[in-house]
């Protein structure tokens, strides 16, 4: 009996190490591991990381690690909740076939400053295939120790049982129309039972793929005619921002876009040409691509094997250090996350908040933002401003809770731009 109550004790807190260590978010462990793209499998990359239940081959992972060396990665799916936590799923319930896959694909850097292996894999497979709608983490792992973990990201599996349609325009508040844009939809459920809309659904708004400014389990306003209406004036709106900075360092040899002068010592530098704090402007129209990034080297080969790594510099001129929070470049580079790693140091002696980080040849979109002392949100209103009449592209996400298995399946999903709405 002793040493059953032991055995139990030891499983009880390797699982709670396990679920302590774990973060259901996309996250990098490995300080060697870089440049993690989660897309649908498509020759062009898609950052919507969402599949159809039972499509196979439906999505497409790389990652690079910063050494000339092999690793032996694995990788498993834990089926999660709505609001991005464990469900109560086991794997047999949610995974058909094998309940763990080994990435055998990589690919050495060749002719680079910065030495590197890329690995890639597209999932589900035959042998291993994903049953259920709903969020999913996707957790890499080397040398089979599921303790060991790389890196996690999130993705979704959709079964469209609804249709949505909506728009996006000026928040309706007088305080907020401004500053903030108001997503609002309705969902069509004719051809499909739900019993109770106001209890078992709930909706996720996502701005630019980020899920860090995400609105979670928003419901229905009301119910018409086999119609779920969310329509608020104050649940659905989010904060606009301006349209993104960018810089293009696909070529490293050649003229490049925002880019004050390159130099070579250990590794590429790049140095940015300084940037001014825009949130006294009025908004002004450019085209971005909402905070994403294109992987390319048009130097010539492929970015695979050829795109090399740079020390980015940034610069961002600022007459005071801002007191409220620290400063961050944020964008898909940071992961939409407020790394350690993208965090602005302030240079009192030369006026600026100012960076060097690491990043592949790519064309970059990024913003200057804010992360406050006193609640740890992100602050746009310091760096860039809030304009309601910034082009943002946006996903509704509709989650309907399985009253039989327990769980959140994912029965519909809407992108939509707010410059016009689009399937």
């Amino acid at each position: 009996m002793k040493k059953a109550v032991l055995l139990f004790l030891g499983f009880f807190l390797f699982v709670q190490g396990f679920s302590k260590e774990l973060k259901y978010e996309n996250f990098i462990y490995d300080p060697l591991i870089e440049t993690v793209l989660l897309s649908t499998n498509t020759a062009v990359y898609n950052p919507v990381a969402v599949m159809d239940l039972g499509q196979i081959e439906g999505l497409r992972l790389k990652f690079d690690r910063l050494e000339a060396t092999n690793e032996f990665y694995q990788y498993t799916f834990i089926h999660c909740t709505s609001d991005w936590k464990p469900s109560n799923l086991q794997k047999t319930e949610y995974l058909e076939g094998a309940t763990m896959g080994e990435i055998s694909d990589y690919t050495f850097s060749s002719n680079t400053f910065q030495q590197y292996v890329q690995y890639k894999m597209v999932f589900p497979t035959q042998d291993m295939n994903l049953v259920v709608s709903g969020n999913y983490l996707l957790v890499v792992y080397k040398n089979f120790d599921e303790s060991d973990i790389v890196l996690t990201r999130r993705f979704m599996v959709l079964e469209k049982k609804t249709n949505i349609v909506g728009d996006v325009k000026p928040a309706t508040l007088p305080a907020d129309r401004f500053y903030k844009q108001e997503v609002d939809f309705e969902v069509d459920y004719e051809n499909y039972l739900i019993q109770n809309p106001f209890q078992d659904v709930n909706a996720i708004v996502l701005q630019n793929n980020s899920w860090n400014n995400a609105i979670y389990n928003l419901k229905p306003a009301f119910v018409n005619n086999n119609k779920l209406i969310f329509n608020y004036e104050d649940q659905n709106v989010i904060e606009g921002t301006s349209e993104f900075r960018f810089f293009d360092i696909r070529s490293l040899r050649a003229f490049s876009q925002n880019v004050q002068k390159k130099f070579t010592d250990s590794i590429i530098n790049v140095v940015l040409k300084p940037q001014e704090v825009a949130a006294h402007l009025n908004y002004t129209n450019s085209i971005d691509f909402n905070g994403q990034r294109v992987v390319q080297n048009v130097d010539g080969g492929d970015v695979t094997e050829n795109g090399d790594y740079t020390l980015v510099h940034f610069t961002l001129k600022s007459p005071n250090e801002i007191s409220v929070g620290d400063v961050y470049v944020y964008g898909e580079l940071s992961d939409w996350r407020m790394d350690d790693k993208f965090k602005m140091t302030y240079v009192p002696e030369k006026d600026i908040y100012y960076l060097a980080v690491k990043l592949k040849q790519s064309y970059y979109n990024y913003h200057f933002v804010v992360k406050r002392h006193d609640n740890q949100e992100i602050e746009y209103r310091f760096t860039e401003g809030n304009h309601s009449e910034t082009e943002n592209n946006y996903m509704v996400l509709l989650y309907h809770r399985d009253a039989f298995y327990g769980y959140d399946r994912l029965v519909g999903l809407k992108t939509m731009n707010s410059n016009s709405a689009r399937d």
